[in-house]
């Protein structure tokens, strides 16, 4: 039996985790939370030269916490690392959290990492007045989170561009024959293009499955300059940007094995965007473990196996995305 996409073809496709979205089509921005029940192994890789994050360095090897509540994306720029404030909230009001020790009164404090994009440029009515929004959607999205939701418009993809394409969220899943899952969701707003220069066809194309993001081929005698980066944002044949993900697996993974595939997993960017990790780019990847640590830890091919799934999945979540999100502007049909 060959590996699949799973029944949602989701990251939820994992069990174990739920997604939450909110997001605000005036201010045309959003956020986006992977929540899974229990606290879950984690790690992140960050390869663009512009990135905003939170809490990633929580994630380094020898530190105090190596599990996490949840995982938020979001819209904002730096406006939108405040979405943390409101996934904390929910969590705390449902009393998770990590505590040293217990002791009455002092309540347990939500780990919760994330990262965001930058739309401020991209439409929408961003001149809000007192606070910025992200707190508020970032608690909305916890709330509203669910084993199925939208892709394309939503979540931190509601604001998004993908070089000169509408961009938005994707999410992808795989099985293996031996039953592991891989799930991975990308908000993608990307310098780079998604698409192979004077073609309807996905830099992802060889890892479609299903027709999932229209079944689009390069012609047979399809050649390019080097230099053409066909519809990024510039080009220079012829910003401010960045694609955030995350991906979670019920492989079992130490925090050190987490690590190592996140590292793989941003080969997922390249397969998929062109040019990918620039100066300008916060390109950056969460991995999550719904499973936990296994006794004994899983031997080195597993390992090299589920990395390389996260980035074929990645890959694939990302062209997606795209695909829906210019599908809901009349881009395709």
């Amino acid at each position: 039996m060959a590996t699949t996409a799973g029944k949602r073809n989701l990251i939820t496709d994992v069990a174990g985790v739920r997604v939450g979205q909110a997001q605000d089509a005036r201010i045309d921005t959003g956020v986006t939370v992977i929540l899974p029940d229990k606290p879950a192994v984690a790690a992140c890789a960050v390869a663009g030269g512009g990135p905003g994050t939170r809490e990633t360095d929580l994630l380094s090897a020898g530190t105090l916490v190596d599990r996490v509540d949840a995982i938020f994306l979001s819209g904002g720029s730096a406006f939108g690392l405040g979405a943390a404030d409101g996934v904390m909230a929910g969590l705390k009001q449902a009393g998770r959290g990590f505590s040293l020790v217990d002791r009455p009164g002092v309540p347990p404090t939500p780990i919760v990492p994330g990262a965001i994009l930058y739309d401020l440029a991209n439409g929408g009515d961003k001149n809000w007045e007192g606070i910025a929004p992200y707190a508020a959607l970032g608690l909305e999205a916890f709330n509203t989170a669910a084993q199925d939701f939208s892709l394309g418009r939503a979540g931190a993809g509601q604001g998004a561009r993908a070089g000169q394409h509408p961009g938005g969220t994707g999410s992808a899943s795989a099985v293996t024959a031996e039953g592991v899952t891989v799930g991975a969701l990308a908000c993608v707003n990307s310098f780079g293009s998604v698409l192979m220069p004077g073609t309807d066809a996905y830099w992802a194309w060889p890892y479609e499955m299903a027709g999932e993001f229209g079944g689009g081929r390069p012609p047979a005698d399809f050649s390019m300059d080097p230099e053409d980066w066909g519809a990024a944002k510039a080009n220079p044949v012829l910003g401010q940007n960045t694609t955030i993900a995350c991906i979670v697996t019920d492989a079992a993974l130490t925090p050190a094995n987490a690590r190592r595939v996140a590292q793989m997993a941003l080969s997922g960017f390249s397969r998929a965007i062109r040019p990918v990790f620039a100066p300008f780019d916060g390109d950056a990847v969460f991995v999550l473990s719904t499973k936990g640590e296994a006794s004994p830890a899983p031997d080195p091919l597993t390992v090299t196996r589920i990395g390389e799934l996260a980035a074929s999945t990645l890959a694939r979540a990302i062209a997606r995305g795209v695909h829906e999100a210019r599908r809901q502007t009349g881009a395709v049909v």
